[in-house]
């Protein structure tokens, strides 16, 4: 928790050289204010990109360094191998993402600053010392949030980038809500507030929904005990492959928004009239934002969920799922599967995407709309999930030991003898 205060604090510590008031003034009177992929940036780090932070780049070149190095692996022969070494070959990757974010960090440091100069004339300097001294500061700032990460991961409960990112995100919350609570009328309030309740439950169940694949493992009799194959425990206890109905979580809706965002700059550039593909809230926009989702979802779940793989898993631990022959049947059987439940799951994202746009059409404020769907819920949702899930673990290890340690346990004799 205090790991997570330091990188809140940090969010209000300004750049020197830039005048905080007036550039979060212009930032949201001007286009950002309104949606798109800065507007987006700027609530996943809490609003430390409007203000002009140290840490307004956040965490995020260190994700996108994560997602290039996951997508490499796919297609690169050297990190998958890297993959299968256990320990050794996880660090190598780390170290490999930890140089692709000071890269990507650097540059995206410089962008920004350049993005400042442009579009928000007379909030910050504009020379060359102040670019040197912000591209370091942010840079730093960067790779201090990816050293807290790790820590809060090594030394806390759950995974420390995604509760940086979470937190960003829900410092807005508490605002959002405070505002639409003025701004509307009690009964109308009431009913929003019960909406984002039915909306958060059905997010929960796209996000937990799993489609069960029985599996079989072959037995051999040592001694006077019949054991099974599987390699581990956890396989023998649940003797089923869990497929989850969104395998790609919230990344189909982070590659389409990205897509989605190159119009703009295109007519920008180009110098054309209206942009039908502008505006957020427009139903062109959020039906190819749809498509888009449906389409990476397809595309993600293909690189993250491998039957090849899971198939020979399954042979190399003498498990079968019953009614198929293993090997090419099993991932055959199992891709078919997959297919079958990625198209509901991916159906549920894009509705869970286009969800903010429907709300403001019913009058809900941009701020409030934003966690009615969209990354901004995923995000909160699976970080909290995945948090309970390592609590409930620590503390039936707590209680497991406690038991071995000092309960008394049936069949449990004392003895002189140091084991």
């Amino acid at each position: 928790m205090l790991l997570l205060a330091v990188y809140r604090l940090g969010t209000y510590v300004v750049l020197p050289g830039i005048d905080s008031n007036s550039l979060q003034s212009s930032f949201n009177s001007g286009s950002n204010a309104g949606g798109g992929l800065i507007d987006l940036f700027n609530a996943f780090l809490g609003g430390a990109f409007a203000r002009g932070s140290i840490f307004a780049l956040g965490i995020m070149p260190y994700i996108s360094a994560s997602i290039v190095v996951q997508l490499l692996g796919a297609v690169i022969p050297s990190i998958q191998k890297l993959r299968n070494e256990g320990d050794s070959g996880t660090k190598k990757i780390n170290q490999i993402t930890r140089l692709l974010t000071l890269v990507i960090t650097i540059a995206q440091s410089g962008t920004y600053i350049v993005y400042l100069n442009s579009q928000f004339p007379g909030a910050a300097l504009d020379n060359s010392f102040f670019w040197l001294t912000s591209v370091f500061l942010l840079t730093a700032g960067t790779m201090f949030l990816v050293w807290l990460g790790e820590r809060i991961t090594d030394k806390g409960i759950g995974n420390g980038t995604s509760l940086i990112i979470m937190i960003g995100i829900i410092s807005q919350f508490p605002g959002a809500l405070i505002n639409e609570a003025r701004s509307q009328t009690p009964m109308i309030f009431f009913f929003e507030v019960l909406a984002l309740g039915l909306v958060t439950m059905g997010v929960i169940a796209l996000t937990q929904a799993i489609r069960k694949i029985p599996v079989t493992y072959a037995r051999q009799m040592m001694g006077n005990r019949q054991v099974s194959k599987a390699a581990d425990s956890e396989a023998q206890a649940r003797q089923y492959i869990p497929l989850k109905m969104n395998s790609a979580g919230v990344m189909p809706i982070i590659f389409a928004q990205a897509i989605m965002f190159l119009p703009a700059y295109v007519m920008g550039f180009v110098g054309g009239g209206a942009n039908p593909l502008g505006d957020p809230s427009s139903v062109w926009y959020n039906l190819l934002f749809a498509v888009l989702i449906i389409v990476f979802t397809y595309f993600y779940t293909a690189i993250t969920v491998n039957p090849n793989e899971i198939a020979d898993q399954l042979k190399r631990n003498g498990g079968f799922i019953p009614g198929v022959k293993p090997g090419s049947p099993t991932a055959e059987h199992i891709d078919n599967v997959l297919s079958h439940i990625t198209l509901p799951g991916a159906i549920c994202l894009a509705i869970v995407a286009i969800l903010p746009a429907i709300a403001t059409i019913f009058g809900i404020s941009g701020i409030f709309s934003k966690f009615f769907g969209g990354t901004t819920i995923l995000i909160m949702i699976g970080v909290v999930l995945d948090t309970l899930q390592q609590v409930e673990s620590y503390l039936l290890n707590r209680h497991y030991d406690g038991l071995m340690k000092s309960g008394r346990i049936k069949g449990r004799q004392k003895s002189g003898v140091v084991a």
